[in-house]
């Protein structure tokens, strides 16, 4: 198998860049993260096709929509059929093609697809521990840069008279969304970097808020 990974990572690499945009949060260092998270996880599961979790590491961007976008439900979907054509095309095993797009339409937040293998599990959990913690906070801040949120609410930037809305204050999006992450993950190994990496988040929004002038609050 290290054989295989060896052989097909950097061919995987190659395709993914030359699909990549402009998006900063979803580059090529991206995918090399995810596949390094995954690679933690899959050392507590030996019997997962690590082919598979590779291959959709890599490809699972390969459309990525805004988070603004009308179809952002859709990416996965559509991601996961040009992996398969451009898979197929690149002689990729064809015996693991539907597991590698199982995975890449699975993994996504927005499309709401609940992962039927474990690979699929170990991949969504992946991406989403980029998510998470300081490469998750500097992906936040990037993100809402790029669509035009401010930094936090300026008056109650912990929300704690009104309701939070993330599309509007950066500073939301950690509790709005991030905060759920770690129970959705598929993986116990999953959960406990999670957590940790949440702890982290929340820390730096206690930090933040206390500079900012408001309270801590949650």
């Amino acid at each position: 198998m290290n054989a295989l990974i060896s052989h097909w990572q950097p061919r995987l690499a190659d395709i993914a860049q030359t699909a990549a945009g402009d998006d900063g949060a979803h580059d090529l260092q991206h995918l090399h993260r995810v596949w390094q998270s995954a690679s933690q996880l899959l050392a507590h599961s030996p019997e997962a096709d690590a082919l598979v979790v590779l291959a959709a590491c890599y490809l699972h961007d390969l459309v990525n929509l805004p988070k603004n976008h009308p179809q952002r439900s859709t990416a996965s979907r559509q991601a996961a059929a040009l992996a398969s054509e451009k898979l197929a095309e690149a002689g990729f095993p064809a015996d693991r093609l539907a597991a590698v797009a199982h995975a890449i339409e699975a993994h996504s937040f927005s499309a709401a697809i609940a992962p039927r293998t474990l690979e699929a599990r170990i991949v969504q959990d992946a991406d989403r521990l980029d998510a998470l913690g300081a490469i998750g906070l500097a992906r936040l801040f990037y993100t809402a840069g790029r669509m035009g949120s401010a930094l936090a609410h300026g008056d109650d930037p912990g929300a704690l008279h009104r309701a939070p809305d993330d599309r509007a204050y950066a500073l939301d999006h950690i509790e709005c969304k991030l905060a759920t992450l770690p129970a959705t993950m598929q993986t116990e190994a999953g959960q406990a970097l999670a957590n940790e990496r949440l702890d982290w988040l929340r820390a730096f929004r206690d930090r933040f808020i206390a500079e900012w002038g408001g309270a801590a609050g949650n």
